[in-house]
């Protein structure tokens, strides 16, 4: 099977959604496809792998990218192209960050209050927002595509708010690796891990894992924490990720934090981390659906998530996780935290039931399940 892949960086050092389609493009390669990439850029690891690539360059403007993408899948007559959000022309559109508009809800809700009604005002008449709503439509128009949304809350927004119609989106939930992130490869880290970072044997660790602090809402969870200092709680919180650290450090220097919660730049390998932790602190305002938080349930760690974050859908609260209605919720994150703090037993309850549950979740599982829909609409072709 000949496969076009269209991303705008394969580079798997980018984020999650470039790390997914990195793994998926090698799964294609052992199932014996031809895989072409169509992509801006492609990274020294992109390189090192048996596949046809197009770079198309740097283009800055949406919607001519899109189109560039199109012009240059359309010659090479493929028989399924996979598009992880460049475009429209497609078999399967896969945006990994989910809704734009939804998400750009979420954004304007981070802003500050006195400026939140003049971003709504304002922002959708900017050029870049009016490109985000003409390629929404043109992928909504175009009638062959088929949406793969990573959760329900992502395929209830696509029809809500672009008219996606329901029998043109199919829900896949993201999968992890078991073997790789397993409550055992967590122990095999854990005492070198906590060693190394100076975490004292009686310290709970919690783990926040992000690029985008805002968005994921590390601003709710400092503010948490703050409420919660006068407890004297044996806690830290290690936050790993981002790029511009020192104004965060230099908040949680001002509130008194400095000393529980530590920031390290992003990481190569984010297991050891999730080894040393003893709990998964994921408040976010927008997710899909967080590899983070799948990768954490899968090593045994108990998480607490946000009902924004669409891999939530997946834990029953208070048995693999404790879910926030609202990311938001300061009063209750705080709770939430002092609970797995101050109860061991819960954390090993909700850590056993957050690994079981992965199980299901298998990321070989998730890979077959796309490679199925593209036999069936190969096998549709050929019968037509």
């Amino acid at each position: 099977m000949r496969v076009g892949i269209a991303i705008e960086h394969f580079d798997p050092s980018r984020g999650g959604a470039e790390w997914w389609t990195y793994q998926f493009v090698e799964s294609l390669l052992r199932r014996g496809c031809e895989v072409h990439v169509v992509a801006q850029e492609i990274a020294a690891a992109g390189e090192r792998l048996p596949i046809v690539r197009h770079r198309v360059g740097r283009i800055s403007a949406l919607l001519d990218r899109a189109q560039t993408v199109a012009d240059t899948l359309r010659i090479l007559k493929l028989d399924v192209i996979h598009d992880m959000g460049v475009g429209w022309y497609a078999d399967f559109l896969q945006p990994h960050t989910g809704c734009w508009t939804a998400l750009t809800e979420q954004k304007w809700r981070l802003a500050p209050g006195w400026l939140r009604p003049l971003k709504r005002r304002i922002d959708p008449w900017l050029p870049r927002y009016r490109a985000h709503r003409e390629l929404l439509r043109r992928q909504a128009a175009a009638e062959n595509l088929i949406l793969l949304a990573l959760s329900g809350k992502v395929a209830l927004e696509f029809q809500q708010l672009h008219g996606f119609p329901a029998e043109r989106i199919r829900v896949v939930y993201n999968g992890v690796d078991l073997r790789r992130f397993s409550p055992r490869r967590r122990e095999a880290f854990r005492e070198a891990t906590r060693r190394q970072l100076g975490i004292a044997s009686g310290t709970v660790l919690g783990l926040v894992v992000a690029h985008n602090f805002a968005l994921k809402g590390v601003p709710s969870l400092l503010k948490a924490l703050r409420r919660l200092r006068p407890r004297n709680l044996p806690m830290q919180v290690m936050i790993v990720g981002g790029r511009q650290l020192r104004p965060w450090r230099r908040r949680a220097r001002n509130w008194g934090l400095e000393s529980q919660v530590t920031f390290i730049e992003p990481q190569d390998d984010i297991l050891p981390f999730y080894a040393a932790a003893d709990f998964l602190v994921h408040p976010s305002f927008y997710d899909s659906c967080s590899l983070v938080l799948l990768e954490a349930a899968a090593c045994g760690l108990p998480v607490i998530a946000s009902r924004q974050n669409g891999a939530a859908e997946l834990l029953t609260p208070g048995r693999q996780g404790l879910i926030l209605d609202d990311a938001a919720d300061v009063e209750t994150l705080a709770e939430y935290m002092t609970r797995l703090v101050t109860d061991s037993d819960l954390r090993m309850r909700l850590g056993r039931a957050a690994r079981e549950l992965m199980l299901q979740y298998s990321q070989e599982r998730n890979f077959d399940e796309i490679f199925a829909l593209y036999e069936r609409r190969q096998a549709r072709r050929r019968a037509a």
